[in-house]
C-alpha cells in the first residue's frame, strides 16, 4: 500500500509539473481591435472643381473639396494554432474598395466587409486561410495606412482588389515562400455567381514577389518588391501585365522614398500605364488604345499615430483623357491633395 501511495503521489506530482509547463509554454491568446480613419482635401489646378470636377482615372481620393476617405475597423484573434480577421470599412473609400458586393446582392450587409477570414497554422511552415482576403497582387493596398502615397496607381486600380476562397502559404526556407489559392471570380467576394473559379500563385524571395492569377481565360502576371538602398532611402518596384479577349494592360511603377527625419519622409511615384482597348473596356477613359504617365510627389509627416500627407500629382495621357476649366478635352491634368490619417 505504501508503494502504491508513493507511486500515486509521484504520478500526481509529475502530471502537475507537466500541466504547469504546458501553462507556461502555451502561447498567449490575443484579441485586438485596430483600424484607421482618413479624410482629405482635393483641388485641380487646371481642371474643373465644381459639378464638372474630374480626377485621375485611378481609385480613391477622387472627390473634390473637403472629402471623406473611410473608417476602417479591424477585429482579430490570434491563437496558438487558429485565428480570424474581421475587417470592416465605412465611407466612400470603403465603398469603392468593395464595389462588387452591392452589385452582386443589392441591399446585402456585406457591403461593409473588406476582409473576413479564418486561418489555421497547420505547422510552422504551412498556413491555410479561408474566406475573403485582400489581393496578393500589386505594391499598393486598400488601407491608406499601408500606402506611402495617398492617391493610388493605375496598376493597383485596374488589378483585383479582393478574393474569396482558400489559400495555402508555405514557408520553404528563411528566404523562400510560396502561396497557392483557389478563389471565386475576381472581386466576387460574397459568393460565386458564375460557377467558374480563379487560381492564384505567388513565389517570394527575400521580400521580392512574383504573382500569377488566372480567371476565366484572363491572366495577370505581377512583380512586387523593394530594396533598402541605405538606412534612409528605399526603392519600391511594381510591374504587371494583364490580358483577356477584350482588354489588356501593362505598366511599371517606381517608388523612391527618403526619410529626412524620424517624423518626415518624402516619396515619389513614377508610373507608366498602357492599355490595349476594345469597345467594351476602357481603363483610362479615352475610348481608344492609350497610355498615361503619372508622377506623384508625396510628403509624410507623423505625430504619434497621426499622419499628414500633402501630395502633388501630374497625369499625362497620350490622348485626350481629361478636360480643362472650359470643359475642352486635353491630354494632362495636375492636382493637389492634403490627407489626414489616424491609425489606432
Amino acid at each position: 500500500m505504501k508503494k502504491v501511495i508513493v507511486a500515486l503521489l509521484l504520478l500526481i506530482a509529475f502530471n502537475a509539473n507537466v500541466f504547469a509547463q504546458e501553462e507556461t509554454t502555451e502561447p498567449e491568446k490575443k484579441f485586438s481591435l485596430s483600424g484607421s480613419i482618413d479624410a482629405y482635401y482635393r483641388v485641380n489646378f487646371d481642371a474643373p472643381n465644381d459639378e464638372n470636377a474630374i480626377a485621375p482615372g485611378s481609385s480613391f481620393a477622387n472627390l473634390p473639396g473637403f472629402a471623406l476617405g473611410m473608417a476602417n475597423v479591424v477585429a482579430s484573434y490570434e491563437g496558438a494554432k487558429v485565428g480570424f480577421v474581421a475587417d470592416l470599412v465605412f465611407g466612400p473609400r470603403g465603398e469603392d474598395a468593395i464595389f462588387n458586393s452591392s452589385a452582386l446582392r443589392p441591399g446585402g450587409s456585406s457591403n461593409i466587409v473588406n476582409q473576413l477570414y479564418a486561418y489555421w497554422n497547420v505547422s510552422e511552415s504551412v498556413k491555410l486561410t479561408f474566406g475573403n482576403f485582400n489581393t496578393f497582387l500589386g505594391y499598393e493596398v486598400i488601407s491608406p495606412t499601408a500606402n506611402f502615397n495617398y492617391s493610388t496607381s493605375y496598376l493597383f486600380s485596374y488589378g483585383p482588389f479582393s478574393h474569396t476562397g482558400l489559400k495555402a502559404d508555405f514557408t520553404l526556407s528563411d528566404d523562400f515562400s510560396m502561396m497557392v489559392a483557389v478563389m471565386n471570380p475576381t472581386d466576387a467576394t460574397e459568393y460565386n455567381p458564375t460557377g467558374n473559379y480563379a487560381f492564384g500563385a505567388q513565389l517570394g524571395y527575400k521580400g521580392q514577389f512574383l504573382n500569377f492569377l488566372t480567371d476565366d481565360g484572363a491572366y495577370e502576371i505581377d512583380y512586387t518588391g523593394g530594396f533598402d538602398i541605405t538606412d534612409k532611402f528605399y526603392l519600391g518596384v511594381n510591374a504587371a501585365i494583364y490580358d483577356n479577349d477584350d482588354y489588356g494592360f501593362a505598366g511599371f511603377a517606381l517608388y523612391p522614398q527618403l526619410a529626412t527625419s524620424d517624423s518626415f519622409t518624402i516619396g515619389f511615384r513614377a508610373e507608366y500605364f498602357d492599355q490595349d482597348y476594345s469597345e467594351d473596356f476602357d481603363a483610362i477613359g479615352t475610348g481608344m488604345d492609350s497610355s498615361v504617365f503619372a508622377a506623384t510627389l508625396t510628403g509624410s509627416y507623423s505625430i504619434e499615430n497621426f499622419t499628414i500627407k500633402p501630395e502633388l500629382r501630374l497625369d499625362s495621357a497620350s490622348d485626350d483623357a481629361f478636360i480643362d476649366t472650359d470643359l475642352m478635352p486635353k491630354k494632362s491634368m495636375s492636382s493637389f491633395v492634403l490627407a489626414a490619417i489616424y491609425a489606432f
